[in-house]
């Protein structure tokens, strides 16, 4: 059985956004990288992009901020 694996474009596409905004993200470990050591291509599929997809933070969310409590 052949294995199907995306691109960084085809990530990008999957995801909703431009590939240039792919270089904002902390990407997944990509699940294969096929070429040479100086100019590798990585491969995502399509479960791992959207696993990552799910867990990120939604549109807006601050991480580095504690929950607001009250005194």
């Amino acid at each position: 059985m052949t294995k199907h694996y995306l691109s960084r474009m085809q990530f990008a596409a999957r995801i909703g956004v431009k590939p240039a905004s792919l270089s904002r993200y902390k990407l997944p470990t990509p699940d294969v990288i096929v070429g040479p050591d100086t100019r590798p291509v990585q491969g995502w599929s399509t479960e791992t992009i959207d696993k990552w997809n799910a867990a990120r933070p939604g549109r807006g969310s601050r991480t580095d901020l504690k929950p607001w409590i009250e005194s």
